[in-house]
């Protein structure tokens, strides 16, 4: 146990001095809400069933946190910690291979929570954000969500030769859900055309389930959304365990 805190506190600091993975975490998302919010503000509006643009963007821009580390962040670091031979140094040691996967899962899900603080913390302070749910259900659902995205994570880190691959491959997946499940647009203004691309999206699910549970609606109302996201952590672990390779 003790072995793994300091792993995790070392892939932490690891995670913060990678220039390009905290600002996707951790500033990208305050960008993206100082933009919207500066041009629209958050006046309530019928257009948003009452409420104000950052009101529903908020849990939306935590779902874009959330594609961004489990689709790019992980995929590429354990990618390329295993083309550097890392993954096979860490084997050697005495930590038990669970401990190395698991300080990896623990830095980007806390990583993935910050970001997620900060921008609720800046949304609140600078544009009074409303909140209608409740914080453990709220909680609940970015943790599922999360765990799911970062299975599909190592999922791509273990089909995946090198990290040049894995970004790669990670974009293209990562910028369609980005751009069309309402993570980023919101989807208010799609064309039903649009909307049915969209359903094909698993960053569509986690903004349906974080934005119905920021606005108080109980999970009776998103279990098919809770079903989805819940296969895809099952099978990303069952995959990734079958296909994960050290070196």
């Amino acid at each position: 146990m003790r072995g793994l805190w300091k792993l995790t506190l070392v892939e932490a600091k690891l995670f913060l001095r990678e220039p390009e993975a905290a600002f996707f975490t951790l500033a990208f998302p305050l960008v993206m809400l100082f933009i919207f919010g500066g041009i629209y503000g958050n006046e309530p509006t019928p257009f948003f069933s009452g409420r104000g643009m950052v009101d529903v963007s908020t849990p939306a821009y935590m779902a874009m946190i959330i594609g961004t580390t489990g689709l790019l962040s992980i995929a590429i670091h354990v990618a390329n910690y295993r083309e550097r031979g890392i993954l096979r140094r860490y084997r050697a040691t005495p930590l038990h291979p669970t401990a190395i996967l698991a300080s990896q899962v623990a830095v980007n899900f806390v990583m993935t929570l910050l970001g997620a603080l900060l921008l609720v913390i800046a949304a609140k302070l600078v544009y009074n954000l409303r909140f209608e749910g409740d914080v453990l259900s709220v909680l609940a659902g970015f943790t599922l969500s999360t765990l799911s995205f970062l299975s599909i994570g190592f999922l791509l880190a273990s089909l995946t030769p090198t990290a040049r691959a894995a970004n790669i491959v990670g974009m293209v997946v990562f910028y369609p859900n980005l751009f069309l499940s309402g993570a980023t647009i919101p989807k208010e203004v799609f064309p039903e055309t649009i909307n049915i691309v969209s359903r094909a999206l698993p960053l569509t699910y986690v903004v349906r389930l974080l934005q119905g549970l920021w606005f108080g609606e109980p999970w009776g109302e998103h279990l098919v959304e809770a079903a989805v996201l819940l296969g895809m952590l099952v099978v990303g672990v069952a995959v990734s365990a079958w296909t994960f390779r050290w070196e």
